[in-house]
């Protein structure tokens, strides 16, 4: 039998995977240079701990629990091809390898675990976090993306659309990480202290790989080089552009200065809010979503201070909200020229899509609450999630990983000439 295999869609889809590992690094960058020097390295490690953990789960039961044979359209059996064994021989009448898309889906479970990490930044046992990262990804990421994106999942049969995640990855990652600021309490000092981001280029260096990176996310989700991947690619750049700019233009109106925290905050910001709603928009609705998720994102983040739950990174108010905010707008401003080929309430399709969009956004935000709080709630009670007051005051990274990222924060070269 002749070969459906194009040789062209595999080489973007694996090239679009290896965008998407590499945003994960990035992360660790981003969220690296927000904390203060004496956390760097924990905060970086959670993001490379994620990827280490969730990586091989998805190989073990994560592919066959989100993809596999369809469980009442709440998860797939994670028992069907275990360890992926039954995958490795292409099917010839495919166009992409099985494992090709294996590779591709598992960098989205291992970046949303990774997401989370920055809303517990400066207080979180490392070893917790790896036991959290490989819980949570089995009993909330892996149901969920079945629900969204295999093809017998309810939210999929509902009709409701997320293009690459802005309720996979986004709302839950974003509401996984507000219920562990809650269990875990606020920082020593937070509130009084100042606790300013202690290496701004590390944060633009890292927003800047993520905003690469993305293109991978996005356009590779079309699982094919066509015209979807091309469109998404634009759609993806315009809202970016346009997110930096609303939140700077509010940081301005604001408090009178426009940062590079700001900025590199509005970038992400609109690649969060762009995600759900990448192929479902023309590049004037992506420029709209844009707008608006940088300005509502911008005064979003501001609530912490105002309801006291101390999400160190904004995890919250750009995960959450601007997942929130892409996946909500797609009922508005979706349209039947684009790829997704359906009409929003301002295009003449009524509110049926809205409706759609607002179950799958609330759906995947109360389960993922609920399940976070319980997988949180026990791993504080039988081992305990947050560092010593002493750790956290002298420095997680010493205390906990037993280095420091730069010479003048710990032990250095004198105590190594000491024991020499």
């Amino acid at each position: 039998m002749e070969s459906a295999l194009n040789s062209g869609d595999t080489a973007w889809i694996l090239t679009a995977s290896a965008l998407v590992l590499l945003m994960t690094p990035g992360l660790a960058f981003f969220y690296g240079g927000m904390v203060r020097g004496k956390s760097v390295l924990n905060m970086m490690m959670m993001s490379f701990g994620a990827m280490g953990i969730v990586g091989v789960i998805w190989v073990l039961w994560g592919y066959p629990m989100a993809f596999g044979t369809d469980i009442g359209g709440f998860l797939g059996n994670p028992f069907d091809g275990f360890g992926l064994g039954n995958l490795l021989a292409a099917n010839p009448e495919e166009s992409l390898p099985s494992m090709a898309f294996v590779a591709f889906q598992a960098t989205f479970a291992i970046i949303t675990v990774a997401l989370i990490s920055g809303a517990i930044a400066d207080r979180t046992k490392f070893g917790a976090w790896m036991a959290f990262a490989g819980i949570w990804v089995t009993l909330v990421y892996f149901p969920i993306a079945h629900w969204v994106w295999a093809g017998d999942g309810w939210l999929f049969n509902l009709g409701a659309i997320d293009f690459a995640g802005g309720t996979v990855v986004h709302i839950n990652a974003g509401v996984a990480g507000l219920a562990l600021a809650i269990i875990l309490g606020k920082r020593k000092g937070w509130g009084k202290d100042p606790m300013r981001p202690h290496n701004l280029p590390f944060v633009m260096l890292g927003a800047g790989l993520l905003w690469f990176g993305w293109f991978g996310f996005n356009a590779g989700s079309a699982l094919a080089a066509d015209n979807t991947a091309s469109v998404v690619w634009v759609n993806t750049m315009v809202a970016t552009c346009a997110a930096m700019l609303g939140w700077l233009i509010t940081e301005k109106i604001r408090d009178g200065k426009a940062t590079s925290l700001g900025a590199a905050s509005g970038v992400v910001a609109g690649l969060v809010a762009i995600t759900p709603a990448c192929s479902s928009v023309s590049p004037i609705g992506a420029i709209i979503v844009g707008v608006v998720a940088g300005v509502v994102c911008a005064l979003a983040v501001g609530l912490k201070w105002k309801l006291g739950y101390d999400d160190s990174l904004d995890v919250v108010g750009v995960h959450l909200v601007g997942g929130l905010t892409g996946t909500l707008l797609i009922g508005f401003l979706a349209t039947a020229a684009a790829p997704a080929g359906v009409d929003g309430l301002f295009y003449g399709g009524g509110v049926d899509q809205l409706g759609k969009q607002a179950i799958a956004a609330f759906a995947a935000l109360g389960y993922s609450l609920v399940l976070t709080l319980i997988i949180g709630y026990a791993i504080k009670m039988f081992g305990g999630f947050r560092v010593s007051e002493e750790a956290e005051v002298n420095g997680i990274d010493l205390a906990v990983h037993g280095e420091t990222a730069y010479e003048t924060l710990g032990i250095g070269r004198v105590s190594t000439e000491v024991k020499a």
